[in-house]
């Protein structure tokens, strides 16, 4: 049940009546026509732009059509009024049932409440976090990891059939550094000074490494040069790296469906496909590149290259695919893989980057573009900074990382459920601060604690009634008769539970969860407000003493909220709380 749909669908039903009537004319484009909650709750319980929209188009003026569309939306048992108000805006007042069938819904569907067909099923990758292989996941990668997580299993639950995917770049440079840096740690363990050397991995992370080589390879790798051992070890190395960032993925709760190594694009002939998919496109030709904007480089020099004619879709300057050398640039394998997922047969990508990755968006949106013939859309979601803080500081330091914070620093310290709720209390592209103490407050400022303790609270209050003997399960509630439910405080809570279905279609067709997280304070909000006036008004108590009737009427409401936020916590990969300690 989508009640602002269902609103919609009312008012553009009656917009068409209105042209058959000839009260408007034909061709008109109703795309544009919202039902949303009004700015003010006191003009109405939902607000409509239809005569804004329409009347230019209809060439007629807006509280015209606003008064013509009043008169007959009237007429429907749904709507109680209809009132027009400055140019030609429309709110509406809903009949007392209409309310009454958002706590029915909720507790019939449960936590499909809000579900929908807006993905009708189509494939869609989520590609995130696809850190290096050289290292622990640090903090950045954490927020990266919770968004991308959050995305998936929103676009999962507005009817998108979802993979979660994570690139694992293991066929750059970086791994050779880390097979030298693990090298160092196996010496160490053979008992031999390491030689960190600048631009090696310095972190404690890849002692056991070197002390998982000491046991497979005895002293046998001291006397070999380089050659012999870089490749072993950069797949032994890769391969630790890549079981470390699986474990502290899991503590976060995190859990991909495909692993995609970028090393399985070199030597297969999978690059060249693409390129030459390209190519037969036109898309590939020698050239020389424009200087660079602004300060020129020193060692800058114009030199024929092989290009992408990105610039042909949407890019601001054609890309270099191939080296000087012959070999590929970091670009060519990068278009590869995302001819892998079109071929794969998904109707939408994509991809969760760090901050720092910025200027690869437009060239790996027109390469994908360019690949699709523009039949395949590619999503950039950029995650900026975040800043962690603790004691009033900032919170800078790993020993065990050597240089950042980890993953497994933030969740051990206030656990996964606080970590991933937090790092959706800002919009991805805006920087979050994080600070250690905050989060763990038990406050109304702490939105991990305010909605945690809504649920739990709710929890709380169904017990006692199980223990007063009244039944609570969801269909005896959702038989109750809610017409006792009426004061505006109550009113309050179930109009926000109504913009549950249309809050998740939003953030679903935005690819925002953090929407979600938005929503569910204020659902709290709502909630506490209503807990905390019943110290005063003793009607409004959820438990009321001799009238089992009305206390399950508000134990409809007090359960709806919990369903409700109970099903925004799964999207946002967090466990409800039923008792806080």
């Amino acid at each position: 049940m989508n009640l602002f749909s269902d609103i919609r669908d009312l008012v553009v039903d009656t917009l068409a009546q209105m042209q058959v009537a000839g009260d408007l004319p034909e061709g008109l484009d109703f795309a544009n026509v919202t039902v949303e909650p009004p700015r003010d709750p006191a003009h109405g319980d939902m607000a409509t732009n239809a005569a804004m929209v329409l009347a230019k188009p209809a060439g007629l003026k807006p509280r015209d059509i606003a008064e013509a569309l009043a008169a007959r939306l009237g007429g429907d048992a749904r709507i109680t009024s209809a009132e027009v108000a400055g140019p030609g805006f429309l709110n509406l007042r809903l009949d007392a049932g209409v309310w009454q069938g958002v706590l029915r819904a909720v507790l019939a569907e449960g936590a499909n409440f809000g579900r929908s067909t807006l993905g009708a099923g189509k494939r869609v990758n989520v590609e995130y976090v696809s850190a290096n292989p050289t290292g622990p996941l640090h903090v950045g990668h954490t927020r990266g990891a919770v968004f991308g997580d959050a995305l998936a299993s929103l676009l999962d639950f507005v009817g998108y059939d979802v993979t979660r995917e994570y690139y694992i770049n293991d066929g750059g440079a970086q791994v050779d550094t880390l097979a030298r840096s693990v090298y160092e740690r196996y010496r160490e363990a053979c008992g031999l000074e390491p030689e960190i050397a600048e631009g090696l991995y310095p972190g404690d992370y890849l002692v056991p490494v070197g002390a998982a080589l000491k046991e497979k390879y005895g002293e046998t790798l001291l006397d070999k040069g380089e050659g012999e051992w870089l490749e072993e070890l950069r797949d032994f190395a890769t391969d630790a790296m890549m079981d470390l960032i699986r474990t502290d993925l899991k503590a976060l709760g995190v859990e991909m469906d495909v692993f995609f190594s970028e090393k399985s694009l070199y030597g297969t002939g999978r690059i060249e496909a693409a390129i030459d998919s390209l190519r037969d496109k036109g898309l590939i030709y020698r050239g020389v590149l424009e200087p660079p904007k602004g300060k020129m480089p020193e060692d800058w020099e114009p030199r024929e290259q092989t290009l992408f004619r990105s610039t042909a879709h949407g890019d601001d300057v054609d890309r270099p695919i191939m080296k000087s050398d012959g070999g590929w640039t970091y670009f060519a394998p990068d278009i590869a893989y995302h001819y892998d997922k079109i071929s794969r047969g998904f109707d939408a990508l994509i991809d969760v980057f760090g901050a720092d990755h910025g200027g690869y968006v437009k060239r790996m949106k027109a390469a994908v573009s360019a690949l699709s013939d523009g039949k395949v859309p590619l999503d950039i979601k950029l995650t900026q900074l975040v800043k962690l803080w603790k004691n009033g500081e900032p919170f800078k330091m790993s020993k065990r990382a050597g240089n950042f914070v980890t993953l497994r620093d933030v969740v051990d310290q206030v656990g996964a459920d606080v970590t991933r709720f937090h790092m959706l209390t800002r919009k991805n592209d805006a920087p979050l601060d994080f600070d250690f103490d905050k989060v763990m407050e038990q406050s109304k400022d702490n939105p991990v604690f305010y909605v945690q303790y809504a649920h739990a609270r709710v929890c709380s209050v169904l017990r006692k009634a199980a223990e007063a003997g009244i039944e609570t399960g969801d269909g005896t509630l959702g038989t109750a008769d809610l017409a006792r439910l009426g004061h505006e405080a109550e009113m309050t809570v179930i109009r926000k539970l109504a913009e549950w279905p249309r809050l998740v279609d939003t953030a679903g067709r935005a690819n925002e969860p953090h929407r979600v997280a938005f929503y569910l304070y204020e659902l709290a909000s709502e909630f506490h407000s209503l807990w905390n006036r019943g110290n005063d008004e003793p009607a409004l108590r959820f438990l009321q003493e001799d009238d089992p009737a009305t206390s399950q009427s508000k134990l409809a409401l007090v359960r709806s909220v919990a369903v409700v936020i109970s099903a925004g916590l799964g999207i946002l990969g967090v466990t409800p709380a039923e008792e806080m300690r």
